[in-house]
């Protein structure tokens, strides 16, 4: 299990990497961005992507120290992003914790001058079933998935209604599915289940709270497989892995939504936003299979 963020491992596409089907027609330059964790994989390719428009990006993450399994610290991130064109500030916190959660908002603002965007990215998984899951475990995804997103996008409203009131438009933007109602996910790993689509409800109540503060809230699912450090350490991984994208499709596809407009409550698939953003060939995002052999995703 990952108490990080569900995909989190870079291996694969380079979250650098220009080599995108994706052509942008808007920009995230001088916009201030605090993301939790980002320390690597799909967080870390969201905000390389925003970093190479000139962005400001907030990075608050567990990971100040290297970890055993898994490359990359918020300090190395942030030299990345650095290295790419972007402003960063990295921050070591947890977003379980109440005073940490609103040290890295007074940060950001500081730093800054205020957020246009927060990304909630932290996210801890485990596929257990019901009479298997250890009950610490599902404490922690409850406190990370649920708590801590409701928490940073909360503690960060003061500072995106300014936002939005100045610029026109602010932004919510949650790593989380589609609310599927099929009891097949449900039934699969229903403590992951209910934690996912914990974010998920945040999603759609904020956008119906916030539709006439000029804050826009969405949800961003991968509809594939992504290459990720929790499955590259499985048994048979590195095969596994064969079939799945590169983190840098959920980049782009976040990078769509958040210079896309005005449109708010919505969970959007990486395909969905990208098909609408003019791309026709996803295939450069795949690690090696056809795209008829990808695996698909969960939750879809």
């Amino acid at each position: 299990m990952t108490s990080s963020n569900d995909s989190s491992a870079t291996a694969g596409m380079n979250p650098a990497s220009t080599n995108s089907p994706y052509v942008a027609t808007g920009s995230l330059k001088g916009r201030t961005i605090l993301m939790s964790g980002g320390s690597r994989g799909i967080g870390l390719a969201i905000a390389m992507r925003a970093a190479r428009d000139g962005a400001n990006i907030v990075l608050m993450a567990k990971t100040g120290q290297p970890h055993p399994k898994l490359e990359g610290t918020v300090f190395s991130a942030a030299e990345q992003l650095a290295a790419a064109g972007g402003q960063a500030l990295p921050l070591v916190g947890d977003v379980r914790n109440d005073e940490d959660v609103a040290a890295a908002v007074a940060a950001a603002v500081e730093r800054f001058g205020g957020i246009d965007v927060v990304i909630n990215n932290a996210s801890a998984i485990d596929l257990s079933r019901t009479d298997a899951v250890d009950m610490k475990r599902y404490d922690l995804m409850q406190d990370i998935n649920v708590r801590g997103t409701f928490l940073l996008s909360k503690l960060a409203l003061p500072a995106l209604r300014e936002a939005g009131a100045r610029s026109g438009r602010a932004h919510i933007l949650t790593l989380s599915p589609p609310l599927n109602l099929d009891p097949k996910w449900a039934g699969m790993h229903l403590a992951y289940t209910m934690a996912k689509y914990g974010m998920s409800l945040t999603t759609l109540g904020l956008a119906e709270e916030l539709k006439d503060d000029a804050v826009s809230v969405n949800s961003l699912w991968p509809c594939t497989l992504i290459d990720t450090a929790a499955i590259r350490n499985m048994p048979g991984g590195a095969q596994i892995v064969q079939a799945a994208r590169g983190p840098e499709i959920m980049a782009d596809a976040a990078h769509a939504i958040l210079t896309g407009g005005a449109a708010t409550g919505n969970f959007y698939t990486d395909e969905q936003v990208l098909r609408a953003a003019g791309v026709t060939d996803f295939a450069p995002y795949s690690l090696g299979v056809p795209e008829d052999r990808l695996v698909p995703d969960i939750f879809l």
